[in-house]
């Protein structure tokens, strides 16, 4: 699990240490399985050292289990606040419970989570993910208006039990439901990686019938498809639509290309400078907004 602390300066010889002390920000992120994750991760760090806030950071490296060993960490170091981006949604009360006996806020970065006690958070800075599903469903209701259908949907999708996963599906789901010429006929997870991107989208070409549609939740698992079905002898774009949630320029290039039909920016610098401008409006008292 990789740590990096950003020790930012204190104040002048013989000042009062408490008063100059900048904020210690405990952050844990995921990983690194994206271009979005990577920019993100340069965003929270550049964030931290604009608003003067001392960053302690630690990759969790796709593993839950070290992003509870960081929190955990971060508690023992007796920092003013933590944050983190959670790689799924579930699991977190007990060390969320243990960050609020000692009297640390937490806030949720990028993904939110599911508590017995919702009041272990204390905020949420991200994407609204269902209504990221709902954009992708509403191009391909417009794309498709005037076919008789049947459309044929294939689902490379995010990691298990992340929240991006469950409300990019369910957001899509919904605004195409009561359409009954839209068919979602292969659904697998390719854990937000694009090398996996191009292992489910070959095995939706070798073992799936046809399909008329790719909606992939996020970048890099699209641009690992669209090497595999350029491998068949497919356009992407023409042969099949393409349907992807991020914001990676490589994905930009192909929409530009016309070889994705829609793209939808995920907000990753946005959320990391908004994210480390919370600490100092936390413990001024102020509070975060819940939603």
């Amino acid at each position: 699990m990789a740590a990096v602390i950003l020790m930012l300066p204190r104040g002048p010889e013989g000042s009062d240490p408490d008063a100059e002390r900048p904020i210690i920000l405990g952050f844990s992120q995921l990983g690194s399985e994206s271009g979005w994750r990577i920019g993100n991760t340069r965003s929270v760090i550049t964030a931290a050292q604009r608003a003067g806030v001392q960053l302690m950071f630690k990759n969790a490296e796709q593993k839950q289990e070290n992003q509870i060993d960081a929190i955990r960490s971060f508690i023992a170091y007796q920092v003013d606040v933590i944050a983190f981006a959670p790689i799924v949604e579930d699991g977190w009360d007990n060390v969320l419970r243990e960050a609020q006996d000692a009297g640390i806020p937490v806030i949720c970065s990028d993904r939110s989570v599911t508590l017995e006690d919702d009041s272990l958070v204390t905020g949420f800075v991200g994407s609204d993910f269902y209504q990221e599903g709902v954009r992708a469903g509403e191009y391909l209701l417009r794309k498709m208006a005037g076919s008789t259908g049947p459309v044929r949907i294939a689902e490379i999708s995010g990691t298990i039990d992340s929240t991006p996963m469950r409300y990019r599906a369910l957001g899509f789901r919904d605004t195409l439901k009561g359409d009954g010429r839209f068919q979602i006929v292969y659904s697998q997870s390719g854990d937000f990686l694009r090398s996996k991107g191009k292992e489910v989208m070959e095995d939706i070409l070798g073992t799936a019938a046809p399909v008329d549609v790719l909606y992939s939740h996020n970048d890099s698992m699209t641009l690992g498809a669209i090497e595999a079905i350029e491998n068949e002898g497919l356009a992407p774009g023409s042969d099949m639509i393409i349907i992807s949630v991020d914001g990676e320029q490589g994905a930009i290039d192909l929409l530009k290309q016309g070889n994705a039909g829609r793209h939808d920016h995920g907000p990753g610098q946005a959320a990391g400078a908004r994210g480390e401008h919370r600490p100092g409006h936390l413990l001024g008292g102020n509070g975060v907004l819940r939603f």
